[in-house]
């Protein structure tokens, strides 16, 4: 059998501070209700940050700067319908959320929620992005909020 073609998404993985420390946000799939994080399909004339920061506005209600390098990849398959899986590969890029809206594009559609790094680790399936969540979750442990260098609005 015939390996599927890689294709390349894009994703923002939001986080902001509180209380407690750092915190990260999920959103539901459209389709299997599974925990992921905002992420979308390369689009003309849009570089992959800031179609990652989109795709955060559009499934998630947030806005914030974004950083202009990726934090890490990860590689999952995804159904496209039975019997066709399209194997993808993930560029994430750190989105420090200033603005949670009560309103947006796909509310109603999703579902959203914060929590901790390490407990967002445990709500997602795919294996690449827990590694990508626990290697946020070291760097955030007893840290101040970290500077963004690279960043984008």
């Amino acid at each position: 059998m015939k390996k599927p073609k890689l294709r390349h998404q894009y994703a923002a993985l939001p986080y902001r501070w509180d209380q407690q420390g750092a915190r990260v946000l999920l959103v539901t799939s459209l389709q299997t209700r599974r925990w992921i994080i905002p992420k979308g399909w390369p689009e003309k004339d849009a570089l992959p940050h800031e179609l990652a920061a989109r795709e955060a506005y559009e499934e998630a209600g947030i806005k914030g700067p974004i950083d202009t390098r990726p934090f890490g990849v990860y590689h999952y398959e995804k159904t496209i319908r039975p019997k066709k899986v399209q194997r993808c590969r993930v560029d994430v890029f750190l989105m420090q959320v200033e603005h949670e809206l009560d309103a947006w594009p796909e509310r109603g559609r999703r579902e959203r929620a914060w929590v901790s790094p390490g407990e967002a680790a445990l709500m997602v399936g795919d294996g690449g992005l827990v590694e990508l969540l626990l290697r946020f979750a070291s760097m955030a442990a007893g840290a101040e909020p970290p500077p963004s260098k690279q960043v984008a609005e």
